[in-house]
């Protein structure tokens, strides 16, 4: 079962023209960085730049739910994973976890972009 999830997931990558910067499921599109999913991802100002830490958690990460990294995935160049206060591991970029916001409800949406003056879009 896992092989099969993981061909389709892989056949859908091929098929759309996702790279993988970094191992992290991560590409750049119109300036800023997006998931697999083409969504917008996000740095919070209050996390710190390499304290491999989030202050986004529980109602925060709601709303703004981290880029989760897999268990077998490995950090790469610009890319690292840190570990969540639940233990969940999470992509950053550049020493930043990466996260997406909730009310983008379609990819190029950015309506995150500036929310209260803390969240930004990610850009490479």
């Amino acid at each position: 079962m896992k092989t099969r999830t993981l061909l389709a997931a892989l056949s859908l990558l091929l098929a759309t023209g996702t790279t993988w910067a970094g191992g992290a499921p991560v590409k750049a599109a119109n300036g800023v960085l997006v998931g697999a999913n083409d969504m917008t991802l996000y740095t919070f100002d209050k996390d710190m730049a390499g304290s491999g830490k989030s202050v986004c958690n529980g109602p925060c990460a709601t709303n703004w739910p981290p880029l989760t990294a897999a268990a077998d995935a490995r950090a790469d160049g610009d890319y690292s994973i840190i570990t969540r206060d639940d233990g969940a591991r999470q992509w950053a970029f550049r020493g930043k976890p990466l996260y997406y916001w909730v009310k983008d409800q379609k990819p190029g949406d950015m309506s995150g972009d500036g929310f209260n003056g803390v969240w930004k879009a990610a850009k490479p």
